[in-house]
């Protein structure tokens, strides 16, 4: 019989999560959360039909939920959930399908709970959390954790610490650090994008007590969800009616595209009430194209669909290519170009405001940009080149360390929580 881990670790990522226990000899390792793969969507897809068990409604999750997405299934696809903490949201009822209702609170619990599971279900968990939930709102952020937490207890932890993300990623660069230095890590995931200067080196990495050694932590919520949405609507919802001007010479209302580019609000574009509202504004759009393509979105409920077109895009043009985008689901032979300047011109202040943060985080530990020996990128949205490239500018004489994108974290998690619970 294999025997319960006593404690794990958990990286709840916007868009992708992984979990690490200790094994037989005390070293964590990272579970296998799929066929193959240590990592896993952010992601839940709620059956409309089938019945009820011990688990609650039927689901998928990860791959296996996007693929349910895709492969057309009735029901409802969640992601970004991690979007959610910290708002009024977390409380409320959303509609799942078959005429089905669950709370986001519930939602993110369920998830947290499939983790568990896959980790063998142990008691006590370390998960990570941005430097900030929410932007400027120290109350806010407050209950964001507290959310998160009440999230993990409901999935059966009953012990929970938190322990700041970049700092965690942070651990894990110290692995492979030959001497003492002082590293600025960036955490660029889905939702949020986190700085810590932390001093590392292997004789500091055996002590249980390091807050000596983290010089400072900064964060922003930008990242890479928010790309996606400035492409999607900057490359693809123009070609829908957004920022199009009508026959009086007023510009169309703008909420359903906002909406349409923010994944945890696409649901809301699809209620009867506001489709019968746009169907009846034909006459407000001078091209009946447009009018058409945006219908087909609403009533075939293709709005997730064109999010994850906006963000494959992303990733195509995050080498620095030129791409296309394929809406042939929309309309028939509809492939709209996406060049990498449009993508850069979207992106631009996001990105400004991103590299502005990493600054103000060495600055905030007393030290200038000439001080920090590397910088260690990790996250999702650090294969960015644009971002990557602009950073690193900015440090000349910093080494660029590229970690495990999505699993640095994970990693640096783990290895926190095996000195917290063996000193316990």
């Amino acid at each position: 019989m294999t025997a319960v881990p006593r404690f794990c670790a958990i990286d709840f990522g916007t868009s992708n999560s992984a979990i690490a226990v200790p094994d037989s000899a005390g070293a964590m390792h990272l579970v296998e959360l799929e066929p193959g793969q240590r990592t896993m969507p952010t992601a839940v897809f709620y059956f409309a039909e089938g019945r009820h068990d011990a688990d609650g409604p039927p689901r998928a999750f990860g791959r296996a939920a996007v693929s349910a997405y895709v492969d057309g299934h009735d029901g409802r696809l969640m992601r970004s959930m991690k979007s959610i903490l910290g708002s009024p949201l977390i409380d409320q009822t959303t509609d799942v399908g078959g005429g089905r209702g669950a709370k986001y609170a519930d939602i993110v619990a369920g998830y947290l709970r499939r983790l568990r599971r896959l980790a063998g279900e142990p008691t006590r968990a370390v998960l990570g959390r941005p430097v900030f939930f929410v932007d400027g709102e120290p109350e806010r952020d407050a209950t964001a954790q507290a959310q998160l937490e009440a999230c993990a207890r409901a999935a059966g932890f009953h012990e929970v610490h938190f322990q700041y993300e970049p700092i965690a990623a942070a651990f894990d660069f110290e692995q492979q650090a030959t001497r003492e230095q002082i590293v600025l890590v960036a955490d660029i995931g889905g939702g949020t994008s986190d700085f810590s200067v932390v001093r590392v080196g292997p004789e500091r990495m055996t002590r249980l007590a390091r807050r000596d050694d983290i010089l400072a932590s900064h964060g922003v919520h930008i990242a890479g969800t928010d790309f996606d949405r400035h492409i999607e609507l900057a490359g693809l919802l123009q070609e829908f009616g957004y920022r199009s001007v009508g026959p009086t010479g007023r510009e169309l209302p703008s909420g359903v595209f906002f909406d349409l580019a923010t994944w945890h609000l696409i649901n809301t574009c699809y209620s009867p009430l506001r489709v019968a509202e746009w169907r009846n504004m034909k006459s407000w759009f001078n091209d009946v194209r447009q009018h058409a393509r945006l219908m087909t979105v609403l009533e075939e409920r293709l709005g997730h669909e064109l999010a994850a077109r906006a963000e494959g895009a992303k990733i195509a043009i995050s080498g620095g290519a030129d791409t296309t985008v394929d809406l042939s689901h929309v309309e028939p032979g509809l492939v709209l170009p996406l060049s990498e300047k449009t993508a850069v011109d979207a992106l631009r202040a996001d990105l400004d405001r991103i590299i502005a943060t990493a600054h103000e985080t060495v600055a905030l530990a007393g030290l200038k940009a000439e001080q920090i020996d590397a910088l260690y990128f990790t996250g999702g949205s650090t294969g960015l080149r644009l971002l990557v490239d602009g950073m690193a500018a900015g440090f000349p004489a910093a080494t660029r360390v590229t970690g495990d994108r999505f699993a640095s974290v994970a990693t640096g998690l783990g290895l926190h929580a095996r000195r917290l619970f063996a000193a316990a």
